[in-house]
């Protein structure tokens, strides 16, 4: 409650911050250059007309996250936010005005609202670490996983949400009944960490009997459920799978604006494909493309297309997934990998039909045959195109595991939709200042890439 007191507060006090400043200088400058007449309406419209973008884009980049999103990243979601509105209506203005109009208070009214920005989320996360006190936790980790990797999921949510838990026990789905309903009465969230089904189900049943809060992986039917819908043909409830990736309509569309963004992208990014081509052939005198066979829809094989950002000779002993600081990438390579200019040369696949700006991400030949031995599911991901971004993507890294990849894939796949593809391509804009999305994996994870996954599929 308290948690939610404060984040609530916070919303509100950004809302009148960011909004207020626009309006204050809307109405100082702007307003009268924009309207000769009804200037008062007009500004009234304006107004409202930045706020419905300003709150839109703050719930696409999750703007109003206090406790479970770095300060960094929340303000960055509101820069974007209100950087988007400020944007828009000042070009709004020009139009109306017919001439350039000053850009310079806009431009002060922006850097004030980052400052104010930065001091209500930084206060607000300081009150929430005081006051809201983390959930005592129990995980549950099932006998698909083993102890180790459950205390390693364990670290990585406590190494970015240790204010919102505080994971007390841990025990294995075996554990007996009198001891499990002894640390369910000890504790406020239960997390259930790759549960077999009947277990599973037990568990939640408990937990709802108890009023706890829980969270639990789920499993690749669970997912799939997500593309259904109800139908009440008798007494009996029935859930109708829809194929809803296999639309027509949404295909079509899809279509039209893959062309469309394509075609704008390499316009605009035009100089910039000949500053890395130069840069990448100076440095070594190889060549400036790189071509790889990857699978896309329907296993369909295509040459994806990237900047060079690894030495010419690369796999010479065979396919080496890159780690953290691999000696085979380029000082150019490093850049364009950070800043994920490498990948640039796709929107050519885009444009020739090979991939989509939005779908999973097409995996190479080699790395297909092996998931789809330890994970025979991995060729769902198969039913829609490549794309050049995708929910893994934005919620994943490089080396998220292949069974975690396919379930957010799968998300993806079961709920595509116009407003979901729109929704991920502004995420990927903030991810490309994410450095942890393109970490590599280390040579442990090199060399046993998703050896679990093997194992838990089996269980299930």
């Amino acid at each position: 409650m308290e948690n939610k007191r404060i984040t609530n507060t916070t919303k509100f006090f950004l809302c009148i911050w960011n909004i207020g400043l626009f309006a204050a200088i809307w109405f100082w400058f702007y307003d009268q250059l924009a309207f000769d007449k009804y200037w008062f309406y007009g500004g009234i419209a304006s107004v409202g007309l930045y706020a419905v973008i300003y709150l839109f884009f703050c719930h696409i980049y999750h703007a109003f996250r206090i406790a479970s999103t770095y300060i960094g990243d929340t303000i960055f979601g509101q820069v974007i936010a209100f950087g988007i509105a400020d944007i828009i209506l000042y070009v709004e203005c020009c139009l109306m005005y017919n001439h350039y109009a000053n850009v310079i208070p806009g431009a002060v009214t922006a850097l004030v609202q980052i400052a104010g920005t930065s001091v209500i989320i930084a206060l607000a996360k300081k009150l929430l670490m005081i006051y809201v006190r983390p959930k005592k936790t129990l995980l549950i980790y099932g006998n698909a996983v083993t102890r180790g990797m459950a205390e390693q999921f364990a670290g990585r949510l406590l190494e970015k949400y240790d204010h919102l838990f505080d994971i007390c026990y841990m025990e294995n789905e075996e554990i007996r009944e009198s001891h499990l309903q002894e640390l369910m009465g000890q504790s406020e969230a239960v997390l259930l960490y790759e549960v077999s089904g009947e277990k599973r189900e037990n568990y939640m049943k408990l937990c709802t009997e108890e009023k706890k809060y829980f969270y639990f992986t789920p499993r690749i039917e669970d997912i799939l459920c997500q593309g259904s819908s109800a139908k009440n043909l008798l007494d009996t409830p029935l859930l109708k799978y829809d194929y809803n990736y296999e639309s027509v309509s949404g295909y079509l569309g899809k279509r039209f604006l893959d062309i469309l963004l394509a075609l704008i992208f390499l316009i605009i990014l035009s100089p910039i494909f000949l500053i890395v081509a130069v840069c990448i052939k100076l440095e070594d005198r190889g060549p400036v493309f790189y071509k790889q066979k990857r699978c896309t829809k329907d296993e369909k094989i295509f040459e994806i297309l990237k900047f060079r950002s690894m030495v010419v000779d690369a796999e010479k002993d065979g396919v080496t997934p890159c780690r953290g600081n691999d000696s085979r990438v380029t000082k150019v390579g490093k850049v364009i990998r950070a800043a994920r200019m490498d990948e640039l040369p796709q929107l050519i696949n885009i444009l020739k039909g090979d991939m989509s700006f939005v779908g999973p991400r097409p995996e190479r030949i080699e790395h297909v045959m092996q998931y789809k031995k330890e994970i025979p599911e991995f060729t769902y991901r198969h039913r829609v195109k490549g794309g050049l971004t995708g929910y893994a993507q934005i919620f994943g890294k490089y080396n998220t595991s292949a069974y975690d990849k396919l379930r957010l894939d799968l998300m993806y796949i079961e709920n595509q939709s116009l407003f979901l593809d729109l929704k991920i391509l502004m995420l990927t804009f903030k991810i490309i200042f994410k450095a942890e999305s393109t970490e590599g994996f280390d040579e442990e994870k090199s060399e046993e890439m998703n050896r679990k996954t093997k194992k838990l599929e089996s269980m299930e």
